[in-house]
């Protein structure tokens, strides 16, 4: 393994929370070096989606948030009492996270997780941001059907060049705690954002 250093403390929590759920099968080529590198290539993308789910719903228990399972589909789990919804992305070749599948369904917050090999990123959503703003902001189109798509969204997020709507919901570990903890406080109404003119 490399020589590298994890400067920030909450990624250290979270891997040490991801190499924990590590199967014991190793047989990824791509990310060799990182400690993330078995979430990358070898997982199925149904088993990849729980393992993600435990890693984020471990790390918000980690950060003394209450959660529990949720009782049905419509979201991943509860935490203090909030549905949420958990997206997670490796980073892609080409440099972006891809949050795919979100849907209208019943949850009021989304959780997207984006792992690169040596970093983490969060970005923690209110559902009505993400339907109010569908199409109307960069990084935030249709998925199926392109830009016209209405029953599933997704979000693309180059971590290095945060789109400015989406500055304000996170972006490192630490950050997305402190959105989550103030959204679950101020029950948020928000408006759509209206892109910069270019």
């Amino acid at each position: 393994m490399s020589d590298f250093k994890v400067r920030d403390s909450e990624v250290s929590l979270l891997i040490a929370i991801a190499t924990d759920l590590k199967p014991d099968e190793d047989n990824f080529e791509q990310w060799a070096d990182s400690p993330f590198g078995w979430l990358k290539l070898g997982i199925p993308p149904a088993r990849k989606g729980k393992i993600s789910e435990e890693i984020v719903a471990r790390y918000f228990a980690e950060k003394g948030f209450d959660v529990v399972k949720s009782p049905d589909r419509e979201a991943d789990r509860i935490i203090e009492n909030v549905r949420v919804e958990i997206k997670f992305s490796t980073l892609w070749e080409n440099g972006i996270s891809k949050f795919q599948q979100l849907r209208d369904q019943n949850y009021n917050i989304a959780i997207c997780l984006g792992i690169s090999p040596f970093d983490a990123h969060c970005w923690v959503l209110p559902k009505e941001t993400i339907m109010c703003n569908w199409g109307n902001v960069p990084g935030l189109g249709g998925q199926h059907g392109g830009s016209d798509a209405t029953d599933t969204a997704w979000l693309e997020v180059c971590p290095t060049r945060v789109h400015d709507w989406l500055s304000p919901y996170g972006g490192t570990l630490s950050q997305a705690i402190e959105v989550f903890a103030s959204l679950i406080t101020k029950s948020p109404k928000p408006e759509p954002i209206i892109p910069a003119r270019r």
